[in-house]
């Protein structure tokens, strides 16, 4: 009989930690709680009031160029902003170019500067990744609860720079007008690549001549 009690007993402990241990939620309750972060308004206001901002500090491109030849370290040291662990890092650059060629998906200019003379990409159709969203080192990661909406905010930015820094530029850019420029670019420092990098505008003014 002992033994009867004692087993009802545990099984009313049971059921009384089980219940005290699950609730539910309406579904419109949770939903209202993975929507109330807003990537787009928090893209805005990073882009007017921390972005901009830092243009005004970005690196000279020649300047970076020449250095990341002579002293790899230092630069990256120095200019480079990366929120994880690993290789990959970003730049945020300025400069002034004279455009070789515009293409369907880029435009190639010729960088104008004392020591380095590059060509160069400027992205005009695909701009993705986190080059602009990490490369001024403005942004601070603990801000968001999760990596979705910090993944989001790269995507808004991106946005803008698809829906009103590239249109207006393309659709007057030409052959041999000379550019200035400020983006983001993205480097591995273990395997430094100098040629052919592709810049991500933030700012593309055509210079009057």
């Amino acid at each position: 009989m002992n033994k009867m009690v004692r087993y009802g007993v545990f099984l009313l402990v049971v059921a009384f930690l089980a219940y005290h241990s699950v609730y539910f939620k309406k579904l419109d309750e949770v939903k209202a709680g993975t929507t109330s972060f807003n990537a787009k308004k928090y893209a805005a206001d990073f882009w007017a009031k921390k972005l901009m901002p830092a243009l005004a500090k970005s690196t000279d491109t020649g300047q970076l160029l020449s250095l990341l030849r002579t002293d790899k370290d230092k630069a990256f040291k120095e200019h480079a902003h990366a929120l994880g662990i690993g290789n990959i890092k970003y730049f945020l650059i300025k400069g002034t170019g004279k455009v070789t060629e515009v293409q369907e998906n880029q435009v190639l200019i010729r960088l104008e500067s004392e020591n380095e003379k590059p060509e160069m990409r400027l992205a005009t159709e695909y701009v993705f990744g986190n080059a602009v969203r990490d490369a001024s080192g403005t942004i601070d990661i603990n801000e968001f609860s999760n990596s979705m909406d910090f993944n989001n905010v790269s995507a808004e930015i991106n946005k803008i720079i698809r829906e009103k820094v590239i249109p207006p530029f393309k659709s007057k850019v030409r052959t041999g007008d000379v550019i200035e420029f400020a983006g983001a670019i993205e480097l591995n420092q273990e395997h430094l690549k100098l040629n052919n990098i592709e810049i991500i505008p933030i700012s593309l003014t055509i210079k009057e001549l």
